[in-house]
């Protein structure tokens, strides 16, 4: 028997999936250094250990994976020396409170009461040495490739020291995975190595990568999308219903 209900189901299933993506997208349209994500469905043929088979032009909907769109947003200037976007391919490295290592492009950072360069979320940022730690009454300068320098306030004001470098980091974008925390990682669980080659503007900020207009295109066509396939299980009904009624009339 031809399930036409399961495959709708299937396929609405993936709709819905698909849905809450473009909405989390538009509710960070705002969010720096945010890349957008996207539902990909697969078909699936049905198959089936009964005969007669199932026919060929029936299909399960799966969702095959989430695709992370890593193009580049628009920087926005802040001119604050705490600031940072990453020019081109390339993360920041954080310190993550479990030992491990995450990535991001959202160069907002700050410095902790206890003098810890971190991100507004208060993860730290990770240095070649390990946490960066700023002294007091120091005036911060971030060079383009992460090295960190500081200038006292008070006292040898002509003092220049050198703090740490921020560890940039370029892995394949294929081997990153997206956390809860919307933080990447490396899928292996390892650490990404420091890549020379990645540079940052200091006094900038990198903007949500999203397209609103292709979003919300996006949401009308899965919107009708899901329409259809609710279509299909009413159809679904009737074709029951109406069978039942010939076979007790019979």
């Amino acid at each position: 028997m031809d399930r036409l209900i399961y495959t709708a189901m299937t396929g609405a299933t993936g709709v819905l999936s698909r849905q809450a993506a473009i909405a989390h997208n538009l509710a960070n349209l705002a969010t720096p250094g945010y890349k957008a994500e996207e539902h990909r469905l697969r078909a699936v043929h049905v198959l089936t250990h009964n005969q007669p088979p199932a026919l060929p032009t029936r299909a399960f909907a799966v969702d095959a994976s989430t695709h992370t769109d890593f193009s580049e947003g628009a920087l926005h200037h802040t001119g604050n020396p705490l600031d940072l976007a990453v020019k081109g391919r390339g993360f920041i490295a954080l310190a993550m409170p479990d030992g491990t290592e995450a990535y991001t492009r959202a160069g907002a950072l700050e410095i902790s009461e206890n003098g810890i360069l971190q991100t507004k979320r208060g993860i730290p940022v990770m240095g070649d040495g390990g946490v960066i730690t700023i002294p007091p009454d120091s005036r911060v300068a971030i060079e383009a490739d992460g090295t960190i320098s500081v200038v006292p306030e008070t006292g040898a004001q002509n003092t220049v020291n050198a703090v740490g470098r921020i560890k940039l980091v370029q892995p394949e974008e294929r081997e990153l995975v997206r956390g809860a925390d919307g933080l990447f990682r490396l899928a292996n669980g390892e650490a990404a190595p420091l890549a020379e080659n990645v540079r940052i503007a200091t006094g900038y900020l990198e903007m949500s990568n999203v397209n609103p207009v292709a979003e919300m295109v996006a949401m009308i066509s899965a919107a009708r999308q899901f329409e259809l396939q609710m279509r299909m299980l009413t159809t679904a009904e009737q074709n029951d219903r109406a069978a039942t009624q010939v076979l007790a009339r019979a």
